[in-house]
């Protein structure tokens, strides 16, 4: 049998030996150290306040790891790495003093920007003061020459004060009236008209004469106080179904609306809303409950026209 010669493969051999005896070297210490010199030059405040002492440490890291190229023994590379830790961390002392020295050094610039503000208000508030003394000075002159004609001004005014309390008087006298004449109730959402079912046809939406008195009624008072507006709420009993109580009492709801704009009435002064079956006034368990609870009810606005919603 031939033997195969040996020396190729004991070359490559000895190659790959020489390749992994090739390979940089580290220790536990210089991976800390090099840790924690990535966190130094991800420090913002290095750059303004230790630049020296990061370039010392620049060096100091660059011959640990160089030692660690070489295959330097672990001793020489911990002795390099330890140094350049010490660097790193001086660095990083360096970096907090100088910062906290910047936070004083701001903190007195605002502290004397506060005192500056506040002498220039003192300042300021003492020259409005002076003015105005100068203006109180002058304006007293010009009151006692004025005061004979505030006497004569009060006297008149005092008489037409007089005069608008009791045409006020009147006024209310006469809403008053007015109010009571269209039977018109105080709730807790202010004056509410009341238009019963017997104003109404059975089942539909047409006011009757009766019902239209009252309409003249109401159109009137709103033209005499042309700020004040109504919310026409139609409601109907529980008989019929749902969806059939709803569309009615919102036509008569709006049939209600539509006798005041014949009358006179602007529509942007009538609000409508329809509740059918809902908010009943009384039970629906009897023929004269059911005719209360099928009825309109008109909410008159206060005086600045505003009405209170349900």
């Amino acid at each position: 049998m031939k033997k195969l010669p040996l020396t190729p493969i004991l070359l490559a051999i000895a190659a790959i030996v020489g390749a992994c005896s090739s390979m940089p070297n580290t220790t536990s210490l210089l991976d800390q150290t090099r840790s924690d010199y990535r966190a130094a030059q991800s420090n913002p405040g290095v750059a303004n306040y230790a630049p020296l002492e990061m370039k010392q440490a620049d060096a100091a890291m660059a011959q640990a790891n160089a030692a660690a190229s070489n295959n330097d023994t672990a001793d020489k590379i911990d002795k390099l790495a330890y140094l350049a830790k010490q660097k790193i961390a001086l660095t990083q002392e360096v970096v907090k003093q100088k910062t906290a020295e910047a936070s004083v050094t701001s903190a007195a610039k605002e502290r004397d920007q506060i005192r500056l503000d506040q002498r220039t208000n003192e300042a300021n508030q003492a020259k409005a003061n002076a003015e105005q003394s100068k203006m109180t000075a002058h304006m007293a002159l010009t009151e006692a020459a004025a005061a004979q004609r505030k006497t004569r001004d009060a006297q008149d005014a005092a008489a037409d004060a007089q005069r608008a309390t009791l045409e006020a008087q009147a006024r209310a006298t006469q809403l008053e009236a007015q109010l009571a004449d269209m039977t018109a109730k105080q709730t807790e959402r202010g004056m509410v008209i009341t238009l019963g079912d017997v104003l109404f046809g059975t089942d539909m939406a047409r006011i009757n004469p009766e019902g239209m008195r009252t309409a003249q009624k109401l159109a009137a008072f709103m033209q005499q106080y042309p700020q004040r507006t109504v919310l026409v709420e139609g409601f109907t009993d529980s008989t019929g179904t749902a969806p059939h109580n709803q569309e009615l009492s919102e036509r008569r709801a709006t049939a209600v609306r539509s006798a005041l704009q014949e009358l006179g009435v602007g529509r942007e002064r009538i609000a409508i809303r329809g509740y059918g079956e809902s908010y009943p006034i009384a039970s629906n368990n009897t023929a004269e409950n059911r005719q209360l609870n099928r009825r309109v009810e008109i909410v008159l606005s206060d005086a600045s026209g505003k009405v209170i919603q349900r």
